[in-house]
């Protein structure tokens, strides 16, 4: 059941229980992308609702977050990372180390920095290879994905289909370096996008701030990045939908982002959630990895 807030009242408050002290109504407008005459009104009323009380959130103020607070994370890991050989001939994609560190490490600190400790990774290729994160992470559970190597990433979202709800799906290849992309509280249905003027990449078409169309290319779009987020609603929803996508003509074929935002768009309001290429990076070549990280220049 959701809360009752209205969006900038949630925005508001969200961004007062993530800091640390107190803010200006100045810095809060700049923290959530509002006119700080729109910050001043809205502050006004939780101050009058008692959720605020000096720039600081009350104890309502929490009780009235807690609806919209992210239930669990799916990290689908089962795929093998074709392009990134020889590298992933003996290592899954996720686990390869960047700069010392596993790319995956840098999504579970977020999600656990966050929280979040419901927890699931997807895996498939080399699957014994994720028992290592344990030994840092012992609150994991572990989906097997038996289809990985004869479908698409749809049959990892079909091996959890019953776990979106509240939720965030995170592609385990994504090195994040802005950890608070994965925050405690969403309020809708999201994913995240870097606005491009042009892209020949996976990208968004968006209008109001609503996600359109999900394309390959495009002008005057979002550059896609697999971290989504799905309400009990859309989760729920979304368990139906993938299992119609798989069975459908073709349907192994398929990127399971395309479920909510092709082939059953009509079920969803998906909105994009903008960061920066400074934000997050989706290593997807040996050579991109070798420009990253020095250490794998032979």
């Amino acid at each position: 059941m959701r809360g009752s807030l209205e969006y900038k009242e949630f925005k508001i408050l969200s961004t007062l229980e993530a800091s640390d002290s107190p803010m200006t109504q100045r810095e809060i407008a700049a923290a959530v992308g509002f006119s700080v005459g729109t910050v001043n009104k809205v502050v006004s009323e939780l101050v009058e609702r008692n959720l605020i009380d000096e720039a600081a959130l009350t104890s309502r103020g929490l009780e009235e977050l807690e609806p919209y607070r992210v239930k669990r994370a799916v990290l689908v890991a089962a795929g093998f990372g074709t392009r990134l050989v020889p590298i992933t001939l003996n290592t899954p994609k996720p686990l390869i180390r960047v700069h010392g560190r596993r790319i995956i490490d840098s999504l579970l600190d977020a999600v656990y920095a966050a929280g979040i400790e419901e927890v699931y990774v997807v895996r498939g290729y080399l699957a014994e290879q994720f028992d290592q994160l344990l030994y840092q992470y012992p609150n994991i559970r572990f989906i097997e994905n038996p289809q990985y190597n004869e479908a698409n990433n749809i049959s990892s979202a079909l091996a959890a289909k019953d776990l979106l709800e509240n939720a965030y799906v995170l592609e385990s290849d994504l090195l994040l370096s802005n950890p608070k992309l994965v925050s405690k509280y969403q309020y809708d249905s999201n994913y995240l996008g870097v606005p491009v003027e042009v892209t020949d990449d996976w990208c968004f078409e968006t209008k109001r701030g609503v996600i359109t169309n999900l394309t390959v290319g495009g002008v005057d779009c979002h550059h896609m990045f697999g971290i989504s987020y799905w309400t009990a609603e859309d989760g729920k929803k979304l368990s139906r939908d993938i299992v119609a996508t798989y069975e459908m003509p073709g349907g192994k074929e398929r990127y399971w982002d395309e479920v909510a935002l092709r082939y059953f768009s009509e079920h969803y309001t998906v909105r994009i959630r903008e960061c920066s290429f400074d934000d997050i990076a989706e290593i997807d070549t040996f050579r991109e990895l070798q420009e990253i990280d020095a250490a794998y220049v032979s």
